[in-house]
């Protein structure tokens, strides 16, 4: 009997399938509040030079509605090319001739500008607190807004690489625990931070958080799941971060202030790191580990949840055994990275592998992360990209199911790669095409994730990939046997 058979007698997709699945969908849906948060915490509101008190005039935040200020602005700050006011040059001295209406309009190259030496005033009317602001990263500190993000992404790498690894030896359960609190814990403390430097660290550590549940959430998942119902249960996950692309949105624009936003995005995973104790090991993952007594009454457990108890109890740690009998065995073989380029098979499927996930996420998050040069509303923009995703993802699916991965996949890249490339040459002054063709470039993206997770699971063999599926049951999860031609690459592989 194999381990998806004494599955089947537990309980496929019972009762206990339903709660486990649905409690581990929770966490993910604020994944992508993370990812994409810096669209509002560290959103670049209108902005100029502060400007000195002249005549006993002061300017407060909100300049543009008080007559007085906008004459102390046209004095004080030169004008660029748009006839708005330069953000990073204010005026030596008052030019008060410019309060003449017959005044010639000039953009202040003929008369001595200077940086502004004593801060910014930034228009609040939509944010009323990012880290922009915070810290006044702009004008010639405004890269470090892109560092922050890539600090975090960073985070994201490293943390793909300890956790993954981690959770091999301590199980998923404990490390998906420890990654909700680690979360909690680094994300609330990043909206208490003092300086940008503190801010980074924290979202350094939450990147890597978030790694650690992505990848512990997505395994336990999978690995209480029948064959037949994984392609569903994918679904179901990639869902969940669409629609936390809705939450994000909604929380931003309730939530103005960055510091409150971080905190509402970030406390939840408290909650999430106290049920967590409720979830059940992996059965597979006990069994490598040798832990089969434990193995055991987990699926005893699943069993009586499922209302299956007689099933259960008549299961016994030879069974386990023998089901999982090529899983032990390979687990105690030693892979290590270079397994991935140590045959010509495997490094070009590397290879090939690499390109595909640079070019996704290096333009998906180029998209994703670009919402304020859209000219229109950023939380508009944002739930149509996070609208986007339902579609994209839906016919991926099909075409994944019926067409094949390597057509889903290719299709999905060039036509993203159209889209984007054809905005270049669209003028600035057609926003809603502009706007129209990225959402079409993000959904194409959208669909191209989908179908890199499951392809780089199905072509790795199981050692380098470190499941518990045996390389034929790619065949029997696409349904379909596999042919001659296709076992070839493998045989070399193996």
């Amino acid at each position: 009997m194999t381990f998806a058979e004494l599955l089947e007698q537990v309980g496929s997709m019972g009762r206990f399938q339903i709660i486990h699945v649905t409690l581990l969908v929770l966490p993910i849906l604020l994944m992508a509040s993370h990812n994409i948060l810096q669209n509002f915490t560290a959103a670049t509101p209108g902005h100029h030079c502060h400007i000195a008190i002249v005549a006993n005039y002061t300017c407060d935040d909100n300049f543009t509605d008080v007559l007085y200020c906008q004459e102390l602005l046209r004095i004080s700050i030169p004008v660029d090319g748009n006839q708005q006011p330069e953000k990073c040059l204010r005026f030596i001295s008052a030019q008060w001739q410019l309060l003449d209406p017959n005044a010639t309009t000039t953009n202040g190259s003929e008369m001595d500008t200077e940086s502004c030496m004593d801060g910014w005033i930034y228009d609040k009317s939509v944010f009323t607190s990012t880290i922009i602001t915070e810290w006044d990263l702009v004008c010639g500190s405004r890269t470090l807004k892109q560092m922050a993000q890539s600090i975090y992404m960073a985070g994201v790498l490293v943390g793909a690489i300890v956790f993954g690894s981690l959770s091999d030896k301590f199980g998923r359960k404990s490390l998906l625990i420890w990654s909700c609190l680690q979360m909690a814990i680094t994300g609330s403390c990043a909206a208490f931070s003092s300086n940008f430097t503190m801010y980074c660290v924290f979202r350094f550590l939450t990147g890597m958080a978030l790694s650690g549940i992505n990848l512990n959430c997505a395994s336990l998942s999978v690995e209480w799941t029948p064959t037949k119902l994984r392609a569903a249960v994918g679904m179901v996950i990639g869902y969940s971060y669409s629609i936390g692309q809705f939450i994000l949105a909604g929380l931003a624009y309730v939530i103005p202030d960055w510091r409150w936003l971080q905190l509402a995005v970030s406390v939840p995973y408290f909650i999430f790191f106290f049920y967590g104790w409720w979830f059940t090991e992996s059965a597979r993952w006990l069994a490598t580990a040798g832990k089969l007594n434990q193995a055991l009454k987990e699926m005893q457990k699943v069993a009586r949840i499922n209302g299956r108890k007689e099933e259960g109890d008549k299961l016994s740690i030879e069974d386990l055994r023998a089901s999982l009998q090529k899983e032990m065995s390979s687990a105690k073989s030693t892979h290590t990275a270079a397994d991935l380029v140590r045959t010509q098979s495997v490094r070009r499927i590397s290879c090939c592998l690499c390109f595909v996930w640079f070019s996704t996420s290096f333009a998906y998050y180029g998209l994703a992360m670009d919402l304020q040069n859209f000219g229109v509303s950023i939380y508009l923009i944002q739930v149509v990209y996070g609208a986007v995703d339902i579609p994209a993802k839906l016919i991926g699916f099909f075409m994944i199911s019926f067409i094949g991965r390597r057509v889903t996949q290719a299709s999905a890249l060039i036509l993203a790669g159209l889209a984007i490339l054809a905005n270049i040459f669209v003028p600035q002054d057609l926003q809603t095409l502009r706007t129209l063709l990225a959402v079409f470039g993000k959904g194409c993206l959208a669909a191209s994730f989908n179908c890199a997770f499951l392809y780089t699971g199905e072509l790795y063999p199981t050692v380098i990939r470190r499941r518990s599926r045996v390389i034929t049951d790619v065949g029997r999860e696409d349904k379909v046997p596999l042919k001659a031609s296709r076992l070839e690459p493998l045989k070399e592989i193996i």
